[in-house]
């Protein structure tokens, strides 16, 4: 996930048409309007940039990764209640609830942090084999953790319980966002100019296939349902495309906003998000396996372009922070982005009033 200590400075852009590509799959293109708005809004302040959001089972605990630290926030009072230290340019946070156990990437530390789930004390930290640590997946049958390593452009697995290096999988560019099926796949998008997907086989730890999505540039957030088979993959150029997950076949692609990276689908309501740069939530809503028409979109605000989903109350949980103006240009950053005001760190809420 690209890192947010800083954002892209994009324009509004409006959703569009949703176009079915299997046969009999066009979708109704006419937007629908959506009940969801921004309900609450939580100051949390802080120092440090932002990536990847977690929610625990109960959904009463967001784990937000905060550059050297782990934030965790009770969704109930919108408090910091407990922090996980020493976890060097964390990028993703992954719970083992059987085990009673939390990881996260770390990606300046080519390293996984490895903490107690009630006390959020660490336990230890191991070192990979890899550079830059980025999504971070656990897959509870075998119980692996796999890391998806951004610089080394490979994936290292991880037994959850030893907390040993079993398996060191090379992938074709940077890994993204990943997704588990609970089935034995692990599905993980690769930012390449022309978007793929990989394939792993989680039992015996290695790639099975490697899929195009056309049509999708630099593929971020990954979304999946596990019931219909589909995965939702956010990609620049302001467009989804949904995939089968048995085929590899593309079954239809949706506009979105500006400046994607994560994604988000609601198995219970039939929905998939795309959280945007620009400072949109776009909706999409799911009218059959094959069919997606739009649901409008969610004003939120410029940078919340991280998110996590309750899956039981629908509701989603996004970050940003106030902006000031870009730093002057260097020889190593010739086109610098804006940079987060220090102390104006905030967790949007999602939902229906």
């Amino acid at each position: 996930m690209r890192r947010m200590t800083r954002t892209e400075v994009v324009g509004c852009a409006g959703l569009g048409l949703i176009f079915g590509l299997a046969a009999g799959a066009m979708a109704d293109a006419t937007p629908a309007p959506s009940k969801l708005s921004v309900v609450q809004q939580w100051k949390v302040g802080g120092e440090g940039g932002w990536d990847y959001l977690t929610l625990d089972a109960s959904g009463q605990r967001l784990f937000v990764s905060r550059a050297t630290r782990v934030d965790v926030i009770d969704t109930a009072s919108g408090k910091v209640t407990g922090t996980i230290p020493g976890t060097s340019g964390v990028h993703g946070i992954a719970l083992a609830e059987d085990l009673k156990r939390g990881f996260t990437s770390n990606g300046r530390g080519d390293s996984v942090t490895v903490f107690d789930l009630d006390s959020l004390k660490v336990i230890e930290e191991v070192k990979i084999p890899a550079h830059n640590p980025d999504a971070i997946v656990y897959e509870p049958v075998g119980k692996h953790v796999f890391t998806f390593n951004g610089r080394s452009k490979d994936v290292t697995v991880l037994d959850a319980a030893q907390l040993t290096v079993v398996a060191t999988l090379a992938v074709p560019d940077k890994p993204e966002f990943a997704v588990d099926d609970g089935a034995g796949q692990i599905f993980v998008n690769i930012e390449s100019e022309a978007g793929q997907m990989v394939v792993i086989d989680s039992r015996a730890l290695k790639i099975k296939a490697t899929w195009p999505l056309p049509g999708c540039a630099s593929p971020s957030g990954l979304a999946i349902d596990k019931v219909q088979h589909r995965l939702f993959s956010v990609c620049d150029g302001k467009v989804m495309v949904v995939t089968d997950a048995q085929s590899g076949k593309q079954i239809a692609r949706a506009a979105i906003g500006e400046g994607p990276d994560a994604a988000a689908f609601d198995s219970k309501r039939k929905r998939a998000f795309s959280s945007n740069g620009e400072g949109t939530l776009t909706v999409i809503d799911q009218v059959s396996a094959d069919t997606y028409r739009a649901a409008g979109t969610v004003k939120t605000q410029r940078g919340a372009r991280t998110m996590a989903l309750d899956a039981a109350s629908g509701r989603a949980y996004l970050v940003t922070a106030d902006f000031g103006p870009a730093p002057p240009a260097t020889a190593e950053q010739p086109h610098p982005r804006p940079v987060p005001v220090p102390g104006t760190f905030t967790v949007l809420v999602v939902g229906t009033p």
